[in-house]
């Protein structure tokens, strides 16, 4: 393959969809230079190639016989490998209520006709840049997400662990009064919160027993060897990843490691994160335990609130049950064989946290 064919066959690809043949052809005219490009004339013959190809985006008209350009779009939306492709629709339609239809049934934009072709490039340009911006952190979350996985499969866990967990993160964060942009970074942060668990010996991360002193000090080593893995960055949620990996073993009483820090000079994503693991890690199914009853769950959390968790934070998350109910059945674990219901008063040292 040449350099030439090699750059044509990566362009972004769009879909161009409109009964008029003259308006497929102005809009060939303005982009085929930057982009491939796909032609139909229906509805039905919009919905064959945009399953068979899988466009970067949709140019859309809204009037078509038989399926409409509202039409189309929602059933592009029903599907879920096309939902996440965005829709422009081109329409001469200007009344107010047919743009919120279309906004509606799922398009992002509308360009009205006659098209002039520097808004159809700016327009297109800026949907790909905004889509390929959510697929960039999407990829980011799953890989974060993979590395906290393979702490987790280290240590006996179904790596399901890091994804329920950063989601209560991010709900509490949310309901604490955290802006969307610093809520987020905690959800892609708070997956590497036990990463330093790689650098632990396997005899004591799979000891099916009670860990002696020196397991212990041993064990107690991985927040610092979690923040020398995710190490110094100007990125904000890296820098929270750090916060996170070594912190989230503080306790509001000042009795955690590895520091003792207590109360408010504990960092709150990490007091965060102190609630969210420990909640998940009671109501999910662990080799020496069954998954808790969340009746359970939570009167563990008022017993520790003022002692591990901070009050103000639990009684937030007690209020984001509903939600977090959903998360816990969406990325819900295989029913494990039977176990036993005993797990000691403190929740088996707080589920392998530390006494």
């Amino acid at each position: 393959m040449t350099y030439t064919q090699h750059a044509t066959s990566t362009r972004p690809s769009l879909l161009l969809v409109d009964d008029e043949a003259t308006n497929l052809q102005v809009l060939k005219t303005i982009l085929e230079n930057e982009y491939r490009l796909f032609f139909a004339r229906d509805g039905v013959r919009a919905l064959q190639l945009a399953r068979q190809h899988h466009p970067d985006l949709i140019l859309l008209d809204v009037m078509m016989p038989n399926l409409s350009g509202f039409e189309v779009c929602r059933r592009l939306k029903q599907d879920a490998s096309l939902a996440e492709i965005p829709v422009i629709f081109t329409t001469a339609l200007a009344d107010t209520l047919n743009e919120a239809e279309g906004l509606e049934a799922g398009a992002v934009d509308y360009i009205t006709k006659p098209v002039h072709a520097a808004v159809v490039r700016a327009r297109v340009r800026n949907h790909l840049a905004l889509a390929q911006t959510v697929i960039l952190r999407q990829t980011r979350l799953q890989t974060i997400e993979i590395l906290g996985r393979a702490a987790e499969y280290k240590d006996n866990e179904t790596g399901l662990h890091v994804i329920r967990m950063s989601r209560y993160s991010q709900l509490i964060a949310r309901a604490a009064g955290w802006s969307e942009a610093e809520s987020e970074d905690l959800l892609h942060s708070s997956p590497m919160h036990d990463v330093g668990k790689i650098g632990i010996p396997d005899a004591i991360l799979r000891k099916p027993g009670p860990l002696d002193a020196a397991e212990w000090e041993i064990m107690r080593q991985h927040p610092h060897m979690g923040a020398q893995i995710i190490g110094e960055h100007t990125s904000s949620m890296l820098q929270m990843a750090r916060v996170v990996a070594l912190y989230h073993h503080e306790k509001w009483d000042g009795s955690g490691y590895p520091q003792g820090r207590q109360g408010q000079d504990i960092p709150e994503a990490a007091r965060i994160v102190a609630i969210a693991d420990v909640f998940d890690a009671l109501t999910s199914v662990r080799p020496y335990k069954p998954a808790w009853p969340l009746a359970r769950a939570i009167d563990l959390l008022h017993q520790e609130s003022g002692r591990h968790f901070e009050p103000r934070l639990v009684e937030i998350f007690l209020t984001l049950m509903p939600a977090a109910t959903a998360i816990m059945q969406r990325w819900q674990e295989r029913p494990a064989a039977a176990a036993g219901d005993d797990v000691n008063v403190d929740a088996a040292t707080t589920l392998r946290g530390g006494p």
